[in-house]
């Protein structure tokens, strides 16, 4: 296993605050919300009728909306690396997606109609078709694989690439994930289980992560990208290197489906996990960019586990999910990407409609305002349905001796 650093060379994210990192990282920065009432279908008498749609991308179906965006993320993240000069055998590809909804019913009406020669509607909507297209797109014939583990997808995915680059295996990963969940089944589906917010006369301030009046979450949609290299190889071809992925954790709670144990234990393993991944103490890491997902269930356990992993050290803390909904499988990578901008810039985003803290979430929260603050080390959780958990941690380049 190399001991080298894998740094990160290009980011690339769409989401409904920005069409690009740039827009994305100052509308958080600056708490604006991306929360609307949902243009993409007729939502008259759902129970939820808002979303975190993209205004721009108007794809026909979920498969053509998740192509558009990852032309636009990946895009952005592939100009910013510039030419990856490896062979395509050594370029892998690791992409967070959900397990497509339609594609167990376009299989049968498939079979059903004994249909050939035209490309397969069911190929297209398989939760393993965006991490082919990226490798497409982008020719690698390395190593593609596809992780869908809820909301924790593209925490994960990150992940998978960073163990293969210290593995050897590559010498270069694109990462990251992407996901459209704006439509009446997952509406619906999610309002079943009593997820979403159904704050319908206000839609800017429904989500609320730690706050005492929040209900749920919102349905969003987006993509996110990074490239990963060695420290070295970028350095020799002259690469700007924007951070260091310095660590991952993960874990599952064998828990209910839907919630976290209260107790927080499996979201702080996987923190404690990245923490020893990256060689780090509690006390390195300045800012969390929480999962922090608005529902009474999730803000508390997660708050849980960070105090039960940080104890007095109290890290600023907040949740983007805040302006930008929840992208579920597209999160962890978007959340990773405004953590790159965090060790950059040295400035926390805030959690917007944190009017009214809930006293158990008793963090150290960067409440509704952004602060200025030069981090060297930030952590991103995602916990997902089922039980998956993921902490990635983000360090300023050269932040360390050695």
């Amino acid at each position: 296993m190399s001991t080298e650093r894998v740094v990160i060379t290009g980011v690339g994210a769409v989401t409904p605050v920005g069409r690009d990192v740039h827009h994305t990282w100052r509308s958080v920065v600056d708490g604006v919300s991306g929360i609307t009432p949902i243009t993409r279908f007729d939502a008259t008498g759902f129970p939820v009728t808002f979303a975190a749609e993209i205004d721009s991308v108007r794809g026909e179906d979920e498969a053509s909306i998740r192509e558009e965006l990852i032309d636009l993320a990946l895009a952005e993240a592939l100009e910013m690396s510039g030419d990856l000069p490896y062979s395509p055998d050594r370029i892998g590809v690791c992409l967070g997606a959900e397990a497509a909804r339609p594609a167990l019913d376009l299989l049968a009406r498939e079979y059903r109609s004994n249909s050939s020669g035209e490309v397969s509607e069911f190929v297209r909507n398989a939760a393993d078709a965006p991490a082919r297209s990226v490798a497409r797109r982008i020719g690698s014939e390395g190593p593609c694989t596809t992780v869908s583990t809820a909301c924790t997808s593209s925490s994960q995915a990150v992940g998978e690439g960073l163990l293969r680059m210290r593995r050897g295996e590559v010498d270069a990963m694109v990462v990251g994930g992407v996901d459209a969940l704006v439509g009446p089944l997952m509406v619906t589906g999610f309002s079943l289980l009593g997820a979403l917010s159904t704050r319908n006369n206000e839609p800017s301030k429904a989500s609320r992560p730690f706050d005492v009046d929040r209900d749920g979450f919102v349905l969003g949609e987006g993509a996110g990208f990074l490239v990963l290299e060695r420290e070295s190889a970028a350095l020799a071809r002259g690469a700007e290197i924007l951070a260091e992925l310095s660590g991952f954790g993960c874990s599952c709670n064998a828990w209910r489906i839907t919630d976290s144990p209260p107790d927080g234990r499996g979201a702080a393993q996987a923190i404690k996990a990245a923490l020893e991944d990256a060689g780090l103490e509690p006390s390195d890491i300045g800012y969390i960019n929480a999962h922090g997902t608005s529902t009474p269930m999730n803000d508390p356990s997660e708050s849980r586990a960070i105090n039960r992993v940080f104890g007095e050290h109290r890290p600023y803390v907040s949740s983007t999910k805040s302006s930008m909904g929840h992208l579920v499988a597209a999160c962890g990578a978007v959340e990773a990407v405004i953590c790159v901008q965090v060790v950059r810039h040295g400035v926390l985003p805030p959690t917007i409609n944190l009017d009214n803290i809930d006293p158990d979430c008793d963090l150290n929260h960067v409440q509704n305002i952004s602060k200025s603050f030069a981090c060297e080390h930030a952590l991103t959780n995602a916990f997902g349905f089922g039980g998956s958990n993921g902490s990635l941690i983000i360090s300023r380049w050269n932040s360390r001796v050695g």
